[in-house]
């Protein structure tokens, strides 16, 4: 009996939770192609960005569709800060970053892909760049000691995040105080922004869910061409 019911909800693309259920979350057999069918207050999930898209990540147009250099100078950076870059790529920001938190300083460059992380640690060989560390984080866990990051910052990630309440809880334990989250978004309230649907995010959408794994808004930067850049402290 109950087998059937589950049946006919999926096949009116109704949500039904797995079992051992899981709170945060609900799955939907009727979805967004480029989605992973799980939902988070409301928005599904994109699928992630394999190694197979450090071209697109690196291509040199984005100096000018995204002007990265705005979002680096929203963040303040001071010398001697520890600053995690979460879903790090093949390093696009990590690399810009290093030279101002200097060599009393570190950039944490962290993914779940071992790929990506081995782009990253031989550049950082390549080009002698000391305070670039790799790090390899989980789906439910960016792999960090508490209070020890004054900047965490994912560009066009979160959205990606298959577990967001585990991973932001675990990045809110990181912070030292003071401590800050960036995550930098594409405008879902703009349908000009070329991007898909679910690789979009609006602003009230990051803030709801932000809030609900303890953060508090600080501010937005509306000056990106593209994206959203939206700044969290611990609430």
């Amino acid at each position: 009996m109950k087998a059937a019911f589950l049946a006919a909800l999926l096949a009116l693309g109704l949500a039904v939770h797995a079992e051992p259920l899981d709170e945060h979350y609900e799955f939907r057999a009727v979805h967004d192609a480029d989605g992973i069918g799980k939902f988070y207050l409301g928005r599904e999930i994109a699928r992630v960005m394999g190694p197979g898209g450090i071209p697109w990540l690196e291509r040199p147009e984005r100096e000018t569709e995204e002007q990265p250099q705005l979002v680096i100078d929203a963040f303040e950076i001071e010398p001697g800060q520890t600053i995690a870059d979460l879903g790090a790529g093949s390093g696009y920001y990590s690399f810009r970053i290093a030279p101002l938190v200097g060599p009393a300083g570190k950039v944490l460059a962290i993914d779940i892909e071992p790929a990506m992380l081995e782009v990253i640690a031989q550049r950082a060989r390549r080009e002698h760049i000391a305070n670039v560390t790799t790090v390899r984080c989980s789906a439910r866990d960016p792999n960090l000691a508490p209070q020890s990051v004054d900047l965490l910052f994912m560009v066009d990630v979160y959205h990606e995040l298959e577990y967001p309440f585990e991973v932001m809880t675990k990045v809110r334990a990181a912070l030292r105080p003071g401590g800050r989250v960036a995550l930098i978004e594409y405008r879902a309230e703009d349908p000009a922004v070329p991007i898909k649907p679910v690789h979009k995010m609006s602003e009230r959408q990051v803030r709801r869910e932000m809030q609900a794994a303890g953060f508090r808004h600080v501010k937005t930067v509306r000056t990106l061409p593209l994206q959203h850049l939206i700044l969290f402290e611990r609430s």
